[in-house]
């Protein structure tokens, strides 16, 4: 069972970089395979502003790294898989899955936009469909004893990291109180500045709050 399972995930890590691949180079060139009115991105290296974009891309490259390793392991030149490899799947697991929750529960509620632009094109990839399958990658095919309590707070470090950019970017930004949606693309100022250090403060209890789901999810049993 142990190897059936390390072959699902194989397929499904390079399933995820595959559509994480296209997800990145459709937005980059402009590429749209949906017609459906307003497109939500933005083409070019600009892209890289979005968390949605940074997420995926992380875990684009945990999920190949976790392919390559599980290659290697199956062709038996490798005896394990490095803890490290599951600590990055990890991490990049709760980011997507940050991304999941914040767009379906947050950015498309407040929008004036349709639901569906959120879920079109390079979004469809990004807001929906890598987040589920590296869920299920991660916690039904890539059960291990390597994720400790205190690993759950390692799922931290990227929506920190980019906090911290983001509040910068907003603060340098303002204008009698107000910025403009250009730095201020999520929104997080429109019912005021404080509003936004409450945003980020929900956002990181929302992200430990995953990342303790995940690794429940991951290993049931755990008892470490």
């Amino acid at each position: 069972m142990f190897m059936e399972d390390v072959k699902k995930s194989l397929v499904l890590n390079f399933l995820i970089f595959i559509l994480v691949l296209f997800g990145v180079v459709f937005m980059f060139l402009g590429i749209r395979f949906m017609n459906v009115g307003i497109v939500l991105s933005i083409n070019g290296l600009e892209a890289l502003k979005f968390f949605t974009v940074d997420s995926n891309i992380f875990v684009g490259v945990s999920s190949i790294l976790f392919f390559v390793y599980e290659f290697l392991f199956i062709k038996k030149k490798i005896n394990i898989i490095p803890k490290f490899v599951y600590h990055f799947k990890y991490v990049a697991t709760v980011s997507v899955m940050l991304t999941f929750i914040v767009t379906a529960f947050f950015l498309v509620p407040t929008s004036k936009y349709n639901w569906l632009a959120f879920y079109s094109n390079s979004n469809l990839f990004f807001h929906l469909i890598v987040p589920i399958f590296s869920l299920i990658s991660f916690c039904f095919y890539e059960k291990t004893d390597f994720i400790g309590f205190k690993h759950v707070f390692l799922s931290l470090i990227p929506i920190i990291t980019y906090g911290i950019f983001y509040t910068i970017s907003v603060l340098s930004h303002l204008y009698g109180g107000a910025v403009s949606f250009k730095y201020d693309f999520y929104g997080f100022l429109r019912f005021g500045v404080d509003s936004m250090f409450l945003v980020i403060f929900l956002v990181l209890i929302l992200s430990l709050v995953l990342g303790f789901i995940v690794r429940k999810l991951n290993k049931k049993q755990y008892m470490g």
